[in-house]
């Protein structure tokens, strides 16, 4: 009989370095927050599934699982463990953070619910690679792409260094300040991973180009980030964000917000985190200057990544 109750917890993610390079080849840097998100499983007697988060509540069994919002990425870790799972559960989630700014939600949801499901059911992800595999088939199921580095961050903690083919992640024990500010809309990841591709197909070695310079800023950043030389990985963050706006995933909101973020005092260096097109603007330090009327989130890296909570 697996255990009644299962807590765990994984942290969010952001994106240092790296977007869209990362899903041909390169490196990238992802960073833990100290943003997490919790999932409670109690197993039940039958075969009922019921999930209830912020985002509403929803009913259902076993054998009438499909993926569907607003649930997408829990449902499909549920799809894929079925065989696995002997009876239903109660699914209990809290977030530390909105799942409308971008802090890796969807990877995190992902990864606290897979930990949860091996510790009640054994599944058999006995090793952080098999683990990260299962969390990427699963965010890739659901959103057609995906590289992994951020369900890798929410596995492991700290900042990773990640490559998704071939894998590669290194985890990195600092924990530094970063700022994020919310440009007060999105664009959903896959759609601007489309607007990209459009592009780079029309570009191939331009493209090609701006993705091993994405590359060179990570290869640049890792022995800066290990002397802790924040002034130095602030400056590869500002060019950065020059050959992200060369992709074509800048706007004028997220333009203004770097800027703003450069000249706040305690502020490194800033960047788009993420896909691009909305979402945030990352800084590297904190400050206690008001940037703008949208959001600003002071974060800390998280350097412990998915865990069962007492």
């Amino acid at each position: 009989m697996p255990s009644r109750e299962i807590n765990v917890s994984a942290p969010g993610s952001l994106m240092l370095m790296g977007e869209h390079a990362v899903l041909h080849g390169r490196r990238a840097l992802c960073a833990a927050l100290d943003q997490r998100m919790h999932v409670r499983l109690r197993a039940r007697t039958d075969r009922q599934l019921r999930i209830r988060s912020v985002l509403g509540e929803y009913r259902t069994t076993l054998d009438a699982l499909k993926v569907q919002p607003p649930f997408t990425f829990v449902l499909a870790t549920l799809l894929r463990q079925r065989p696995r799972l002997g009876q239903g559960l109660d699914i209990t989630i809290k977030a530390e953070f909105s799942h409308q700014i971008g802090f890796g939600s969807s990877a995190a949801v992902t990864v606290a619910l897979l930990r949860a499901l091996d510790e009640m059911f054994a599944l058999g992800l006995c090793t952080p690679a098999k683990f990260l595999a299962e969390a990427r088939a699963i965010i890739r199921g659901v959103q057609g792409c995906g590289s992994g580095a951020d369900a890798a961050a929410s596995l492991h903690g700290g900042i990773v260094l990640y490559r998704a083919a071939p894998q590669q992640v290194r985890v990195l024990p600092v924990a530094p300040p970063l700022t994020a500010v919310y440009s007060g809309y999105k664009t959903p990841t896959p759609a601007v991973i489309a607007i990209v591709d459009r592009q780079r197909h029309r570009n191939p070695l331009l493209f090609a180009k701006l993705f091993d310079l994405m590359d060179d800023c990570v290869a640049r950043a890792v022995p800066l980030i290990g002397k802790k030389d924040w002034a130095g990985c602030g400056a590869l963050l500002n060019f950065h964000h020059g050959l992200q706006a060369a992709l074509g995933v800048n706007t004028p909101e997220l333009e203004q917000l770097c800027q703003q973020l450069r000249a706040a005092p305690g502020i490194q260096g800033a960047k788009i985190s993420g896909s691009g097109l909305g979402d945030c603007a990352v800084g590297l330090g904190h400050t206690r200057r008001k940037l703008a009327a949208q959001p600003l989130y002071r974060l800390q890296v998280d350097r412990a990544g998915v865990r069962v909570e007492a």
